[in-house]
């Protein structure tokens, strides 16, 4: 299974590195995870929030697979809990699928992107960090899979 984690932004404060660090290491070897960061749209005055997610969606356009499962994260997207999500990667992994998770940047993802995307799921009414969304969608990923091998870090 592929997981792509793609995500507009670069140059994160080192504890967001660290934390993403430490749960992309504890993923198990046939969950092959990879960090896309994109660039953000250089902003500007004479510019609109529209036009910096346009150029961030080309961006995003040309590190997505063709056989991807894309899931946009965005905050009126679908809530998902943890095991739904643990039954979710254990049918993705039985298929051998190969799944694209986006972060937009800061002006969120451009509308055509929310529609390209097959599932639009939301960590959370209220707005994260990007960055921190890096964090907890990676410890997500992780805790999903120490759930379908009944591994104790996750508790109910």
């Amino acid at each position: 299974m592929q997981i792509d984690l793609i995500t507009v932004g670069k140059r994160m404060p080192t504890w967001i590195e660290s934390g993403f660090k430490e749960y992309a290491k504890r993923l198990p070897k046939n969950i092959n995870f990879k960090l896309i960061e994109i660039n953000p749209a250089i902003r500007g005055k004479n510019n609109s929030a529209e036009n910096y997610k346009l150029k961030e969606e080309e961006n995003i356009n040309t590190t997505l697979a063709a056989n991807s499962l894309i899931i946009a994260l965005d905050e009126h997207g679908k809530s998902i809990s943890s095991q739904s999500l643990a039954n979710q990667l254990q049918n993705w992994n039985d298929e051998n699928k190969h799944i694209s998770f986006i972060i937009g940047g800061a002006d969120g993802l451009s509308d055509a992107i929310k529609k390209k995307a097959h599932q639009l799921w939301s960590l959370s009414e209220m707005t994260l960090p990007h960055g921190l969304v890096r964090v907890m969608m990676v410890e997500q990923i992780y805790r999903a899979w120490t759930i379908t091998q009944n591994h104790p870090y996750h508790r109910e």
